[in-house]
């Protein structure tokens, strides 16, 4: 049972990569399949699209590959959308580009809806619900949202995953792993990028999101963190009818942020909104260390009293203390311009390269550093500030962890929808505090004794274990039984264009035995014959022209003429 299941899989995947390699084609990428060795076979078709290629042309390769990623469907616009905050990956004109993603599909019916229900809830839309709006409100890629009212009277709304939404995403990673393997083998920097890695964590982020239950557990913790804040308002979640495919939620009664005249008509005060924002975004980052990764303008409602509440929690970014602190000790010597501070910390990173020249990377941050000296701390953008500094490093292949990048991007989101709420937002102003407090609570006498008493561990540890790693390693030495793997990298790209060759030379003896045993056939005047010479002398030539042929037009192929 498990090898068919294991084979429908397969199908389906191969099924993937003959898409994903047409679709690649149509948009002008087939230099990509060629440099990967993709062979043609899976791409056929191009011919179809050569009416496209005009109009196709005029757009930038980032352009492209956005149409790309949504005609393959959610699973791809959802990496696009978590490529563009990752800077660090992907050049500045894809990031940009990919934040244009758009992730609304057509809604599925009520026929699945029910479907979905019945299966994740074991019980009938009726049975559940005292009413259920037949026409969702929001259809996205992995999920629809319906209003609805519970049997108790209570007005929510249903999140609701898309049939097969599962299967589906599977299949595309299994194809993304696929292809992040033909990269890693063509590339020469994989150890900076590093496409499985980046798969890898992209299936576990995506997984994640399927799986309705850990948004609501989300919401109910950073919930828990704003308790006694009367200033913001959490969602309350339905467990009775919830579920991993199924999340039923308070329905949210309050004007979008971005309604700004909405929101003056019925005396909202917009700048104490910008002031509420700041101050919960910047309380979640360096207090907390969990964030809402995605507080765009549509998932941000205010309710009456100035009061905010946040929805959608499938992405989330978390800062764990030794981040934190590094955060904190990054944005004091951003804003006090200490340029050897700055230098210092991103060496002592780790995530950085053999190659690394200190000198180059003084002078870029000494200019980065110099590009805000004459800038009023109130005009700093703190987020797109943040942005730079990173896109600085990352030029240096100095690599940052994931959420870090999502932590930016969020940062410039919030200031801008601060400054079009108060176009005297200081984001600078809302971080003071912040700062100060994190920085007399590291100095207090009790985070410094828990700051020894940490560093210290490893240590003692290792002080513990030393005798027996030595005389491990005497009693191995001792055996002759001691041994050292060595690792050839790089090689893989030599070894192939080494059995490309050879095979070519096999080839051209092979011809030039054929050429020569006809040559000698050719000579005697025995044996069956054709148009008056030699059959057999006619086939040698004749099988030589061809493999010639055929290895010339491959050679002009490959451009190696």
């Amino acid at each position: 049972m498990l090898n068919i299941i294991q084979l429908n899989r397969n199908i389906r995947t191969i099924r993937r990569y003959r898409q994903i390699s047409r679709i690649l084609f149509k948009y002008g990428f087939d230099h990509i399949l060629e440099y990967l060795n993709i062979p043609s076979r899976l791409a056929r078709g191009r011919r179809l699209f050569r009416q496209q290629e005009a109009k196709i042309a005029t757009l930038s390769p980032a352009e492209r590959m956005r149409l790309v990623l949504e005609e393959l469907g959610p699973t791809f616009i959802k990496l696009g959308q978590i490529l563009s905050t990752r800077p660090d990956v992907i050049p500045r004109q894809f990031v940009n580009e990919f934040a244009k993603l758009q992730d609304m599909v057509p809604a599925f019916s009520i026929d699945d809806v029910r479907s979905q229900v019945r299966h994740e809830l074991h019980g009938e839309i009726e049975e559940l619900f005292s009413s259920f709006d037949i026409e969702p409100i929001a259809a996205a890629s992995i999920a629809q949202v319906h209003r609805a009212t519970m049997l108790t009277g209570e007005n929510v709304v249903v999140k609701i995953r898309r049939p097969n939404i599962e299967e589906q995403v599977e299949t595309d990673i299994d194809a993304l792993f696929w292809l992040a393997q033909l990269i890693e083998r063509h590339i020469a920097n994989k150890e900076v990028y590093e496409p499985v890695a980046l798969v890898r964590e992209f299936a576990r982020t995506i997984r994640r999101e399927m799986d309705f239950t850990r948004e609501g557990h989300t919401i109910e913790k950073i919930a828990a963190n704003f308790t006694g804040d009367p200033t913001m308002y959490f969602p309350k979640v339905y467990w009775n009818a919830s579920s991993r495919g199924i999340l039923t939620l308070e329905f949210i009664d309050g004007i979008k942020v971005s309604e700004h005249e909405a929101l003056a008509n019925v005396g909202m005060d917009l700048q104490e909104i910008a002031r509420r924002g700041a101050n919960a975004i910047i309380k979640m980052v360096l207090e907390d260390g969990f964030f809402h990764g995605d507080p765009h303008p549509g998932n941000v409602f205010i309710m009456p009293g100035n009061v905010i509440c946040l929805l959608d929690y499938g992405m989330v970014g978390r800062l764990d203390e030794q981040l934190k602190n590094y955060l904190l000790d990054v944005l004091v010597a951003i804003i006090r311009k200490d340029v050897d501070e700055v230098i210092d910390l991103l060496l002592q990173s780790g995530d950085i390269a053999d190659t690394l020249n200190t000198r180059h990377l003084r002078r870029d941050i000494s200019e980065f550093i110099d590009s805000y000296y004459e800038i009023p701390l109130r005009e700093i953008e703190v987020g797109r500030m943040f942005s730079e500094f990173i896109e600085v490093a990352t030029t240096h292949q100095i690599k940052f962890q994931a959420d870090l990048m999502l932590l930016s991007k969020t940062l410039i989101t919030v200031e801008g929808m601060g400054r079009e709420l108060d176009p005297g937002f200081d984001m600078v102003e809302y971080l003071r505090p912040f700062i100060e407090k994190a920085i007399k609570a590291r100095i207090s006498p009790r985070n410094i004794e828990a700051f020894f008493k940490e560093n210290l561990k490893p240590y003692l540890k290792l002080a513990r274990t030393i005798p027996r790693d030595v005389r491990n390693f005497l009693a191995r030495v001792n055996r002759n039984n001691f041994k050292i793997d060595l690792e050839h990298r790089g090689l893989d790209r030599l070894i192939a264009e080494l059995d490309k060759s050879i095979n070519r030379l096999s080839s051209s003896l092979i011809i030039a035995a054929l050429i020569v045993g006809s040559s000698i056939v050719m000579q005697i005047d025995k044996g069956p014959k054709l148009m008056g010479f030699p059959l057999f002398a006619f086939m040698g030539y004749s099988i030589a022209g061809m493999i010639g042929f055929l290895w010339l037009i491959a050679i002009i192929r490959s451009g190696r003429l």
